[in-house]
């Protein structure tokens, strides 16, 4: 730290309990359900479904200021949740859990997703005392030939990172946090996630939250990706079967388990719930979503040309910016039948629930 003052220690941020107690009992819902915040775009992996690896002469590696953080407490205090982590691991931020625990003085709650590259047995003790109440871990496979996608990220140590995170946990009785798996289903290993609720077993993880790739870095990268309507009707249905199946094995053992994919037919809604969340980049620049503002000097016409943003929240107030006009459009836009461009094939938009 410089001899400056720290933004994230103003008086302004530091709620009484008479004023907790008041947005805890009588003031009104909060109108969003998160804020993601892209702590910073740097990562030590190299998975190849990643535009910080097809696009890695383009990317900007950058580090979310404490000045960022500050101005986004007028959308934190409005917001159930904070959600540190964007397009690079978050915990390689030397000052994530100050982050952290400005998200909380606001009265969120905050969670993570996590590669395991940085994982010890202190920072461990740090996520559990700082009050996280999820923290995932980032997998693309069962073994380390399914996750091999994952170049840089060995299977192996995002597993023993896993299991010291959940040995900390339960010797401090960290009841409060939950441990998921966050699981990338690419559409040429499906059969990988048949083994993902032994794998839960293994490690007593709460959930596993399965998504698939929407954004497609690099030419050719569409094979790994469940497209309509490139992706034959087929391998759908024998992808849900799998997905179904694992489920009710998970489930049967208490674990959660989420999945979707896409359907014939765009639904009415984004599925990345835009209407009450809100992306932050590490520059303070807001979006719609993470897809919507990929860090990296994308040429034109390249799939992944599809930035929208909507100012910065070191020019203007946070909350101003969410209700400019320009942005309160896009978001209705959202749930029309014409959406805008940049949205309007993105494969959220055919994204069915998977059964419960």
């Amino acid at each position: 730290m410089s001899g400056r003052p720290d933004p994230l220690d103003k008086p302004a941020f530091r709620p009484g309990l008479w004023r907790e107690l008041r947005d805890a009992f009588l003031s009104p819902p909060r109108p969003l359900s998160c804020v993601q915040m892209e702590v910073t775009s740097a990562c030590s992996g190299r998975c190849i479904y990643c535009p910080d690896t097809s696009l890695a002469g383009v990317w900007r590696s950058r580090a979310m200021s404490a000045e960022v953080v500050a101005a986004l407490w007028p959308l934190l205090r409005r917001s159930l949740r904070a959600h540190l982590q964007g397009w690079g691991e978050p915990l390689l931020h030397p000052r994530f859990f100050d982050f952290a625990a400005f998200a909380r003085r606001a009265g969120c709650r905050v969670s993570t997703t996590t590669c395991g590259l940085g994982m010890d047995e202190d920072t461990a003790v740090r996520l559990v005392s700082g009050g996280l109440d999820v923290v995932a871990f980032s997998l693309a496979g069962t073994d380390p030939a399914s996750n091999g996608v994952r170049a840089g990220v060995p299977f192996a140590r995002t597993v023993e990172a896993i299991r010291t995170l959940q040995r900390i946990r339960k010797a401090r009785g960290g009841v409060h946090m939950e441990i998921h798996i966050a699981y990338l289903l690419l559409a040429d290993r499906v059969e990988a996630v048949t083994r993902l609720p032994e794998l839960m077993d293994e490690l007593d993880v709460h959930a596993a939250v399965i998504s698939t790739l929407d954004y497609i870095a690099a030419p050719g990268q569409e094979a790994l990706a469940f497209t309509p309507p490139i992706t034959p009707e087929a391998d759908l249905r024998a992808a849900r079967a799998l997905l179904e199946d694992a489920a009710v094995r998970a489930r049967a053992a208490g674990r959660g388990f989420h999945y979707a994919l896409p359907g014939p037919v765009p639904l009415p809604v984004c599925r990345e719930n835009a209407a009450h969340t809100v992306y932050v980049d590490a520059d303070g620049t807001l979006s719609p979503c993470v897809y919507l503002n990929v860090p990296a000097a994308v040429p034109p016409g390249h799939p992944g040309d599809r930035r929208q943003t909507f100012g910065s929240v070191l020019d203007r107030d946070a909350w101003e910016l969410w209700n400019d006009p320009a942005y309160a459009d896009y978001r209705a836009r959202l749930s029309a039948a014409d959406p805008p461009l940049a949205c309007r094939a993105c494969p959220k938009r055919y994204e069915e629930n998977g059964r419960n």
